[in-house]
């Protein structure tokens, strides 16, 4: 299942554990992160699936199940009102690579991509849905306002997160765990999280599939990283601080 896999192999997989999930559940790398795409069906009512990611995963080129372009499997389905994916950070929200993104899901008002401006050129602060360390927490509150007590599924993907706070497979962002904190809390108070789920700690790329692992291999960036040891106490602590604030 990591990276990607063929529909056939992921509806095999949803049936075998659907019947053994929580509400609230917690998985690996972001290199499952497309298993979120899956975790939303059991939500039956209409939803709004709110995303922290330092990725937008609006990716619209195959594979379909992928960890690039899950949230359009998620947009597929009636009960998604629609999906808002905030504290995005690499160069996919931005031309060229922006034209493989689903724009046509952001222009109807079902997909909001929130990426960070900060180091981008002043032109680039007029992008719809864009945030900077200094006014995202004003306009996360302000759509949170919006959510009128409806049902939420949040799904936090750990490399939303500074480089000092999580090891992961994928670049980091800039949230800092009171920024999610903050969030969360936000959340509840103007909507239901009804279910949720976390993945993004690093674990070692191990593949089934050639074409699967070439597709990887090419997709991932080059980092270095330190001891297991010490990568997986990183991460332990991020989840000591942010799975109660999801999960309660």
């Amino acid at each position: 299942m990591r990276f990607s896999a063929p529909r056939t192999l992921v509806e095999a997989f949803y049936h075998r554990i659907e019947s053994e999930l929580a509400d609230f559940v917690l998985y690996g790398s972001g290199d499952f992160h497309h298993l979120s795409g899956l975790l939303v069906r059991r939500v039956t009512e209409p939803f709004t699936l709110i995303s922290f990611d330092n990725h937008p995963d609006w990716d619209v080129r195959p594979p379909r199940w992928c960890c690039g372009s899950w949230v359009n499997c998620a947009l597929n389905l009636p009960q998604v009102q629609r999906v808002s994916v905030w504290g995005c950070g690499n160069f996919e929200c931005w031309p060229p690579a922006s034209i493989f993104g689903n724009r046509r899901a952001e222009r109807r008002g079902r997909l909001e991509v929130h990426p960070w401006v900060d180091d981008r050129p002043a032109k680039d602060r007029a992008r719809r849905g864009a945030i900077t360390r200094e006014d995202w927490r004003e306009k996360f509150a302000r759509f949170a306002s919006t959510l009128a007590q409806s049902k939420l599924y949040v799904t936090i993907d750990m490399d939303c997160l500074t480089p000092n706070l999580a090891w992961t497979n994928w670049e980091n962002g800039k949230f800092t765990l009171e920024d999610l904190q903050w969030a969360l809390t936000t959340l509840r108070r103007h909507g239901r999280v009804v279910a949720g789920d976390m993945c993004g700690a690093y674990s070692k790329p191990a593949y089934a599939r050639r074409n699967q692992r070439s597709l990887s291999e090419m997709d991932h960036p080059k980092l270095t990283y330190p001891p297991l040891a010490e990568m997986r106490a990183v991460n332990a602590a991020a989840f000591v601080a942010l799975w109660p604030s999801l999960a309660r």
